[in-house]
Parts: C-alpha cells; sequence; structure tokens
C-alpha cells in the first residue's frame, strides 16, 4: 500500500494530468475517511466556479478515488453546496423508549411454540400466571404488555426468523354433486350448463341467461330470468330439462351456488337425474358450454346491460326463435378421434361432420330409444321441415331487431 498526499492538486489541470498517469492504479481513500476527503476536494478545487468540463474532470477523480456511483456523487456535491459539509444526516425524530426487550420476543417465541399459538388475550394471561402464580420474573415485563402490542411483536422480525406459523385454508366439505367429469360413450342426455349475465348497471343487475347444452348431440336450450334465485331458477330448470327431446341423464355444471344447492339436488333427484361438477385445476370440464356462451348467447344477446324486468320477453323470444334455430337450422362441427402416428389422441373436425344437432341426434345408432316418451322423429322432422334455414335465420333476425326495439325504445329502462 501506497500512501499519497495530493494537496498539490489544486487545479482541474493538475488533476487530469494525474489522472492520465494513474490510469493503471488503482486509488482508494479509507470508506470512513472518504466524507472528508470529498469535502476538502471540492474546497481545494473551487468547484462551484469551474467551468463544465472542468467540474467534470473533478468529478472523474472523485469517481475513480471513491468508488461511489454517479448519483451518490452528485447527492453528495449538492449536499456540500448547501451545507458546507459532507457526512451522514443524523435524524432529529422522536422515538419511544423500547420497553420490550429482545429477549422478552424469544421467550413469547417459545411461549407461542409450546402453547401452539393461542389467542392474544389467552397469551397475556399465561404470562401474567407465569409472573404472578409460578413467580418466574422473566415474564415480569411480558405480564403487563397489551393484547394489540402482543400481536406488534408477533409481527416483527425477531419473532418471524425464529418462528413462522401458517394455517392452512380449511377446505368446506359440500356434499353435493361429485367432482368427475361425464362420460357419455355417445349417447345424448348428458348436458352442460352454465350461466350468463347481461351485465350491470347503476347498481342494478341485469337478466341472467342459463345455457345448457347436451354433449354428444349440441342440442341446445337458452332460458332468461330475472334472478338466480331458486324461485326463479327452479322453473326455468324444469323447463329446459322439458324441452330436451330425449332424456337428460347427467346435469353438469360449475361449483356456483345457484346449482349446488339443495333445492336443484332436490329437483334433479325426482327426475333421477344425475349431478355432477367440474373438478378443481381442470379448466376444460366446462369447456362445451363456456363456448357456447360465446358463440350463442353474446352473439345474438350480446354484452349490453339489460334491466330484469325484460326476462319473460326475452324467454319468449328465446323459445320461439332462437332455440329452434339452434337446433334444427344452425350447423354444428363435431369432432373425430383419431390416434396418431405416436399414439397419441387428436380431435379433428371433418367436413362431413358439419350438421345441425337434430341431424346430429338423427344419426347415432338406434335414436329412436334415446327420445322421451311421447316424442316421435316424425313429428321432430315435421318441425324442422316446416321451414328453411334461410327462413329461420331471416325470422330469428327480424324478432331479434324487433325485440331490441322494444327493450331500448322503453323510456325509463
Amino acid at each position: 500500500m501506497i500512501y499519497m498526499n495530493d494537496e498539490t492538486l489544486n487545479s482541474p489541470s493538475a488533476i487530469k494530468s494525474f489522472l492520465v498517469g494513474t490510469s493503471n492504479l488503482e486509488l482508494l481513500v479509507p470508506k470512513e475517511k472518504r466524507y472528508t476527503w470529498i469535502a476538502k476536494t471540492l474546497n481545494r478545487t473551487g468547484y462551484f466556479h469551474l467551468s463544465k468540463k472542468e467540474k467534470s474532470t473533478v468529478r472523474e477523480y472523485l469517481f475513480k478515488v471513491t468508488g461511489y456511483s454517479r448519483a451518490q456523487l452528485t447527492r453528495l456535491i449538492e449536499q456540500y453546496r448547501e451545507c458546507h459539509w459532507v457526512g451522514k444526516k443524523v435524524s432529529t425524530r422522536n422515538r419511544f423508549s423500547c420497553k420490550y426487550r429482545q429477549e422478552d420476543i424469544i421467550l413469547l417465541t417459545r411461549l407461542d411454540e409450546a402453547h401452539q399459538t393461542l389467542s392474544g388475550a389467552a397469551t397475556k394471561k399465561l404470562c401474567e400466571r407465569a409472573h404472578r402464580i409460578y413467580g418466574d420474573k422473566s415474564y415480569e415485563r411480558l405480564s403487563t404488555i397489551s393484547i394489540a402490542h402482543l400481536y406488534n411483536l408477533r409481527r416483527g422480525s425477531t419473532y418471524q426468523r425464529r418462528r413462522r406459523h401458517f394455517t392452512k385454508t380449511q377446505r368446506s366439505k359440500i356434499n353435493i354433486g361429485e367432482r368427475r367429469k361425464p362420460q357419455p360413450n355417445g349417447s345424448p342426455g348428458y348436458i352442460r350448463i352454465d350461466t350468463v349475465h347481461q351485465g350491470d348497471q347503476d347498481k342494478l343487475k341485469g337478466v341472467y341467461h342459463i345455457n345448457a347444452v347436451d354433449e354428444v348431440t349440441q342440442f341446445e336450450v337458452v332460458a332468461s330470468v330475472d334472478k338466480i334465485s331458486e324461485n326463479y331458477l327452479i322453473p326455468a330448470l324444469e323447463m329446459i330439462i322439458k324441452t330436451f327431446p330425449f332424456e337428460v341423464l347427467n346435469f353438469h355444471c360449475d361449483c356456483g351456488s345457484e346449482y349446488i344447492n339443495h333445492r336443484v339436488v332436490r329437483l334433479l333427484n325426482k327426475l333421477r337425474i344425475q349431478l355432477t361438477k367440474s373438478r378443481a385445476r381442470h379448466c376444460n370440464d366446462n369447456a362445451l358450454a363456456e363456448c357456447k356462451n360465446g358463440a350463442i348467447v353474446r352473439k345474438y344477446l350480446g354484452y349490453i346491460h339489460i334491466p330484469q324486468k325484460w326476462a319473460p320477453v326475452i324467454n319468449a323470444f328465446n323459445q320461439t326463435y332462437l332455440v329452434p334455430y339452434l337446433n334444427f337450422h344452425r350447423p354444428c362441427y363435431f369432432a373425430k378421434i383419431v390416434i396418431d402416428a405416436t399414439g397419441k389422441e387428436r380431435k379433428i373436425y371433418p367436413y362431413d361432420q358439419v350438421m345441425t344437432p337434430y341431424e346430429k341426434l338423427k344419426s347415432l345408432d338406434h335414436a329412436e330409444r334415446y327420445l322421451k316418451p311421447g316424442v316421435l322423429l316424425q313429428t321432430l322432422d315435421q318441425q324442422a321441415m316446416s321451414i328453411t334455414d334461410l327462413q329461420a335465420a331471416k325470422a330469428l333476425r327480424s324478432a331479434q331487431k324487433k325485440l331490441f326495439e322494444t327493450i331500448f325504445a322503453d323510456p325509463h329502462p
């Protein structure tokens, strides 16, 4: 180590020559003397009377010797300009005296560990008993602690470093429905159901749409209700189940409370329909209904807020125009599963599998056996052939236009 006296470096030109000659040397001022050295250098060179170029030379010298960053040197130079000294500013805040010491916090940690973290009041009572009844003087200060400050000590770093306590979220057990993915095995009657809300406005809820889709045939029924409470939902579910031409065997939904409740279970049990619900971390369990929400409900009924009083009118539109069009006149893609060279199952959507839901129902082997009693394929054929696809689409568009004109012509929606 070489000790150097830089008192002669009192001008930017001398400092510049010095920097050129010592470019390969490492210079360092001891940490405890850096602030004093910076102040002397700024005073000796007359830093604040120099030109911009000369100031940059002095800054380069300070940077080389101290190792401080540019931002730190700027702060120190500004401090010297305002206060004529460089150093750490001493805080003048008023501080409360520390009543509870580190040994008290460690004592609290051991107490909580032994008693498995009781409430604040119970823990305070234990400290009082330890001091007053059992004569343990180490609990003297903790026996007078307030319950609120006891929680402050528990949140402190000293306590947390020695003991961290976690309470796992308790799983709520709802023995309604079975968490699994339905397996229709090519049979209709396994419906997926979901709720679509028509938006809020001025803290008022809008209409709710109940969208039910059969997994195999994509036969779809949309119903609209004022609210999703039991008084409105149960009649809507009865109507939906009645509208399907085949027997409903399985009712699959997400875990929303509008479906997972005892009233819905009572209805499904009466009709001998099995209830299943989506599994945790399996977002595709109800993907078919979610897809139809966007492709059907949002496409034909939109996103804008519709007041709840219009639910009966919208529901009539659904049953008269939308549901027949979807099931008898709107083609859908149907997947075909193939196995590739690696043995992995893949879904493809060939053109010969594009058909309406009713055509898909008729294409099933022995389709008549899936129908409800009293429902015949001849009757459904007559309904499907009563109008063409184009006529059904035009009738739907005309009724949709009239519906929205009626709703939004209301001066007090």
